[in-house]
């Protein structure tokens, strides 16, 4: 994260696209791997704290935090042992409040084999850029790591063609154990998203007709409501509102069809005890009066 002009200034969105910096690595190899800190940057007159595009891997493995940082326009807060992992492609932003404190590797495309590359699943943007690993792996991770720059400042014992030979085996256990660990983070994270979806639609199914609001639902479920987003819009591109809202509209076009109720009886039934909010609500969904859809099959 040294200083250099970026070969391009910009992009045609006006984000700053930012090379990897391969005159200022030991070695002038395809790999930089040292501490984090707050004087490390990518170019000097381009401030981190704004969003830029790297053309490069950016692994950080944090020693203290919480530090927040903006990934693809989502923010992600890491905490001591946590990595994240920014693809080449991907915008990001540095915090302007937290400090950088840990491990930080760096590697440019083309520096591993296509069949590393695809065994370590170096594009796999489907993957989260937060990993949390648990101490064995987190243990793992430090060693492979730490073994990995100490072969990277060690310019005196192998020449330059052996070196960087034995970086890029290192390189590769690294991004293994790396890649073992996205994989598995973005099951579980797939994993629960199932049951926290699972459980938010079970309750919906139950309580829909008295109870409309997301809050609600999660508290009852115990879930943050960003978690319930989540795993929401992950089973079904919807939010959990929209999901609610159709259910409940479900729900209104079955009595409106299969029962004589009136038009405020019906809207009580689902929750609405002003007939007037009911067919607002109604009419919002389905461009339809409750009146007027229910003249339509009769």
């Amino acid at each position: 994260m040294a200083d250099r002009t970026p070969d391009r200034a910009g992009d045609g969105d006006g984000i700053r696209t930012f090379p990897f910096p391969v005159d200022l690595s030991v070695g002038g190899v395809g790999i930089q791997v040292g501490p984090m800190g707050t004087d490390r940057r990518w170019h000097a007159d381009a401030p981190l704290e704004r969003v830029h595009r790297i053309d490069f891997h950016v692994v950080m493995l944090f020693t203290e935090g919480p530090v927040r940082h903006m990934i693809d326009f989502a923010e992600y807060e890491a905490g001591a042992g946590d990595l994240l992992w920014i693809r080449p492609g991907q915008v990001h932003r540095f915090s302007r409040t937290c400090e950088y404190r840990g491990s930080v590797l760096t590697m440019q495309p083309g520096f591993l084999p296509r069949a590393i590359v695809e065994a370590t699943g170096l594009y796999r943007y489907d993957l989260p850029p937060l990993l949390r690993p648990d101490p064995p792996q987190l243990a793992a991770l430090q060693a492979s790591l730490a073994n990995l720059r100490r072969e990277y400042e060690d310019t005196e014992t192998l020449p330059l063609s052996l070196h960087t030979s034995v970086l890029r085996h290192s390189l590769t256990a690294f991004l293994l154990r790396l890649a073992h660990l996205a994989a598995s983070s973005a099951e579980a994270a797939r994993r629960q998203a199932d049951t926290t979806f699972t459980l938010f639609r079970d309750a919906v199914e139950k309580d829909f007709a008295a109870n409309h609001s997301v809050s609600a639902y999660a508290d009852a479920l115990g879930y943050s409501r960003r978690t319930l987003v989540r795993a929401v819009r992950a089973a079904t591109g919807e939010t959990p509102k929209g999901f609610i809202d159709k259910r409940v509209v479900l729900e209104a076009k079955r009595l409106l069809a299969h029962t004589d109720l009136p038009i405020g009886r019906v809207g009580a039934a689902i929750g609405f005890p002003d007939a007037a909010n009911f067919s607002k609500f109604f009419h919002l969904h389905t461009g339809q009066t409750p009146v007027a859809f229910r003249a339509e099959l009769r």
